[in-house]
């Protein structure tokens, strides 16, 4: 069945025109860009350097035999940065107002085994469009033991999914680089979202092909070629990305599966009573926004409100766009959920965890 929902053109408030007119006037004052700034491309530096100082420390020798877990802990480290503060910007465009930028650092996605493009479709057009919408975004799809939706199909064994779900998240990234993202392709390329998001399927598919290929070669099979023991070298990856997948996907499941955001369903040719702007408003949370050192690691996406409304706006510039966000959504009577501590965020998501593995 094919689901959609149309969001209502319907402000007489003008929320959303209000709201952008105070961001515009914020950067125009300040004589800014939007994009990233030398805060921005010094955060790429550290990140980089800790990702590959790491790896060449293994493969140079410096890390011999069990030593070399260390260096793949490190890399776990270095890949979620990579993917949390480098390539989501990049591949918003809000990374660099040069497009060129935008389009090579996008790639630091695939150069640590995800694809680009499959994000691209899944993230930029799906969850951005269509967030906490049951059948359109994918992030909330049912999982292999998980309910992220209260319109999702209920199993039995969801009534445990709050107590395994942390261990579950270890291995999103490992899934996601073996088998997710040719799964999503075929079915980007099948259902014609590849075609109708202006690529070639073809093309598409051998770019995968090849940057796996260069992904497995370098993180995998050079250790073991240069002496590193298999048994450790395949441990070591496998704990690279259950680091890497634990921090990513905690990070953005604070963001919609907590206790305040709504869930809908779309229905068969649905029109939603919300715009899309309040659509993001009512379904996203903040968490720990006033803790720098946490907004620094997780690239900003702790104030995903703010995200959501302005993806093309560089996550270096949030903390102060959400004092604006939060006056006028105050203003309009509209929610802001936020949760002050993370302590307080994971504690929400795991009661609603709780909540969609019982029935109602």
């Amino acid at each position: 069945m094919n689901y959609s929902v149309r969001f209502s053109k319907k402000d007489p408030a003008l929320f959303f025109k209000t709201l952008r007119q105070r961001v515009n006037a914020y950067f125009a004052d300040n004589q800014i860009d939007k994009t990233g700034n030398i805060n921005m491309y010094f955060k790429t530096i550290v990140i980089m350097t800790v990702f590959c100082a790491a790896y060449f420390a293994m493969v140079f020798g410096f890390t011999p035999g069990w030593y070399a877990l260390i260096a793949y802990a490190i890399m776990g480290l270095g890949k979620a940065g990579i993917g949390l503060c480098i390539m989501h910007d990049a591949n918003h465009g809000s990374y660099s107002k040069n497009p060129l930028v935008n389009r090579i650092m996008s790639h630091s996605m695939d150069f640590v085994g995800a694809s680009k493009f499959t994000w691209h479709i899944q993230h930029n057009v799906l969850h951005h469009s269509y967030t906490n919408i049951y059948h359109l975004d994918e992030d909330i799809d049912d999982k292999p033991f998980l309910r992220l939706s209260p319109h999702g199909k209920l199993k039995k064994y969801h009534r445990f999914q709050h107590i395994y779900a942390f261990l579950l998240y270890c291995f999103a990234t490992l899934s996601w680089v073996v088998s997710k993202d040719f799964r999503q392709l075929r079915h980007y390329n099948k259902s014609g979202l590849t075609k109708k998001s202006g690529f070639n399927p073809t093309s598409e598919t051998l770019k995968m092909i090849l940057a796996k290929a260069l992904y497995f070669s370098y993180a995998l099979i050079i250790p073991i070629l240069i002496g590193i023991p298999w048994g450790i070298a395949l441990l070591g990856f496998v704990l690279m990305h259950m680091i890497a997948g634990f921090l990513i996907t905690v990070v953005f499941q604070l963001a919609h599966v907590v206790e305040g955001p709504e869930h809908f369903e779309a229905e068969p040719n649905g029109v939603s009573e919300n715009t899309w702007a309040i659509h993001q408003i009512k379904t996203t949370a903040n968490f720990s926004t006033k803790n720098k050192f946490i907004t620094w690691c997780v690239g900003g996406l702790n104030f995903q409100v703010e995200h959501h409304l302005f993806p093309s706006i560089c996550h270096v510039h949030y903390p102060e766009i959400s004092k604006i966000v939060k006056q006028t959504v105050q203003e309009f009577g509209l929610p802001y959920y936020e949760y002050q501590r993370l302590g307080q965020a994971v504690n929400s998501h795991v009661k609603v965890l709780q909540s969609f593995g019982q029935a109602v």
